[in-house]
C-alpha cells in the first residue's frame, strides 16, 4: 500500500483530485454569494416609493425628487421590459 501512494503518477492524480474539488467549492461558494448580493438589492420602483415618501415627509426638495425620479425612471422602464421579457 505504502508503494502505490508513494508512486508519483498516483500522488499526481489525488493531488489533481483535490485541487478540482477545492475549485469547485469555491465556484459554488462564490456563486452562492453573488446569488445573496443581487436578490438583496432593492429595485428601483421599491427606491422611488421610499423616496417618495421622503419627500412628502420634506426631507428632499422638490429639486432632489425630481433628479432622483428622472434617474430611477430609466431603471423602472428596464425592470418593466425584463419582467415582460421573463413572463
Amino acid at each position: 500500500m505504502a508503494d502505490f501512494f508513494g508512486n508519483f503518477f498516483t500522488q499526481l492524480v489525488l493531488w489533481l483530485t483535490v485541487a478540482i474539488l477545492l475549485g469547485a467549492i469555491g465556484a459554488y461558494v462564490v456563486r452562492v454569494f453573488r446569488t445573496e448580493s443581487v436578490q438583496r438589492e432593492p429595485v428601483a420602483s421599491d427606491l422611488m416609493s421610499k423616496f417618495r415618501e421622503m419627500h412628502s415627509r420634506g426631507e428632499l426638495s422638490d429639486e432632489e425628487f425630481r433628479t432622483i425620479r428622472t434617474t430611477l425612471a430609466v431603471q423602472i422602464q428596464d425592470e418593466l421590459n425584463d419582467t415582460e421579457e421573463t413572463g
